[in-house]
């Protein structure tokens, strides 16, 4: 479970985040939506502890991310936009290695990540060195690397971006499985189609500040717009651009 409560965080003169505060629940996915500029990746990067905020406070499992970084960050997995893996490893040397990272190792890791590349159907590239793996393949990799450590907390910012369809559909399904695990999953995404599936509760911000934090259905009953599509825009503004 992870609490948000009015946090801001500035970046010279620029305010970035500007008393923003949400729960995201165990077992829930929740999105977390925005254009560009809205603050959403200074969020994740302040909940997993990566950064501090300048005010407000974030909690992961009751574990204060100012206070107890190193404790949060063993409570989350984070797939972000960096997916940088390690060319001339192998999948599973690559989750191995950030397995170890997070202290495990022997049989118990092995069978960690057999069962990942069971999930995301990694069998055919798992002794495979990364280098010339397509972009659906890294990401698999990416994501075991991500929670190999079996973190109750799960962030994927953009997780679909630039894959083929029947790569998105295999993440979606992954997504679901973390939420059926009774994770705690935040999404970051600009596709609606994704939101629309796999959402119980959307958080939307703009400029820095929350503006909505609804499930879809009362997004939409909120704004009287029939698609949450059109129901995003309704909420933050049509002066606000595309959205990432």
């Amino acid at each position: 479970m992870i609490e948000v409560v009015r946090i801001r965080k500035s970046f010279g003169d620029v305010r970035a985040v500007d008393d923003v505060s949400f729960t995201a629940d165990n077992g829930k996915v929740t999105a977390l939506l925005g254009p560009n500029g809205a603050g959403k990746t200074t969020t994740i990067r302040i909940v997993t502890a990566a950064i501090a905020p300048d005010d407000g406070r974030v909690t992961v499992d009751g574990a204060d991310t100012a206070r107890a970084a190193l404790a949060v960050r063993g409570k989350v997995g984070l797939l972000s936009d960096q997916r940088g893996l390690y060319a001339r490893l192998t999948s599973r040397e690559n989750i191995r290695y950030f397995g170890q990272l997070h202290g495990l190792g022997g049989k118990a890791l092995g069978a960690r990540i057999d069962r990942l590349s069971k999930l995301l159907d990694m069998k055919d590239i798992l002794e495979r060195k990364v280098d010339g793996f397509s972009l659906g393949q890294r990401l698999k990799v990416a994501i075991a690397r991500s929670i190999v450590h079996d973190p109750a907390n799960v962030l994927l910012d953009e997780p679909t971006a630039g894959l083929d369809v029947m790569t998105t559909r295999a993440m979606r399904d992954v997504v679901r499985r973390l939420r059926d695990e009774g994770k705690c999953v935040v999404l970051s995404t600009h596709v609606m189609q994704e939101v629309a599936q796999l959402a119980d509760r959307v958080v939307v911000v703009a400029r820095g500040k929350l503006m909505a934090d609804a499930t879809p259905e009362e997004l939409r009953e909120k704004t009287g717009c029939a698609s949450l599509e059109d129901a995003f825009v309704a909420t933050i503004g049509t002066d606000e651009g595309v959205m990432s």
